[in-house]
């Protein structure tokens, strides 16, 4: 179980935005990273470079390593439609991100954390595994005898007013959502350029 557990305010400094979520550190030094601060003069990069940092921030951003995102690419290239595209709505279709845009967990990281500690169910079955892929109408719950977490709840009550998914329907007294659907492009909030990431996969 994998996962990149180190600085985080040092990555959302690295890629210029927040993307780990707040961060007062990084609102303080919205600047890279590096001995001589923001006064060190800066090369243009390469398209490559931009490419390698556009596929860094998708992986960091969702929580997913190396391997497991190539993985997702190859299986969103063989699908019909655009492959930038495709790929984004597999990562969005984890578990973990699902738990986290449904509003039971604060963050990716407690999302994670939720689902690897049997707090989480799919279809009425207690599911462990972050990465699992959602289907269209699977049903995504907590736990009966979790439900009395303060975690859960604390979060749930500080996003019931923010349920600006289309592709996610979600139920607070109940502590149940639906994954309707796999969402369109225009509905998925990140700011990736996911045609750097297929230009990158495609040398």
């Amino acid at each position: 179980m994998a996962r990149y557990t180190g600085p985080k305010t040092k990555k959302a400094r690295a890629f210029g935005e927040a993307i780990f979520g707040f961060d007062k550190a990084f609102e303080k030094r919205k600047y890279p990273p590096g001995s001589h601060g923001n006064n060190r003069r800066r090369r243009q990069k390469s398209d490559y470079a931009l490419q390698l940092m556009e596929k860094q921030k998708a992986k960091y951003l969702y929580g997913v390593l190396e391997r497991q995102f190539r993985n997702l690419f190859e299986k969103a290239s063989r699908k019909k439609g655009v492959t930038g595209e495709v790929l984004l709505r597999f990562l969005e279709a984890r578990l973990d991100n699902t738990v986290f845009r449904l509003g039971i967990a604060p963050t990716r990281r407690a999302a994670r954390q939720f689902v690897t500690h049997k707090h989480i169910t799919v279809n009425g079955v207690v599911t462990n595994i972050p990465s699992c892929q959602l289907k269209p109408g699977d049903i995504i719950g907590v736990r009966g005898k979790s439900q009395g977490m303060s975690a859960i709840r604390d979060s749930i009550s500080a996003k019931s007013d923010v349920r600006k998914y289309p592709w996610l329907e979600f139920n607070p007294d109940k502590m149940q959502g639906v994954f309707v659907d796999y969402p369109e492009r225009e509905h998925i909030p990140e700011k990736i350029n996911e045609q750097l990431i297929v230009e990158l996969y495609s040398k």
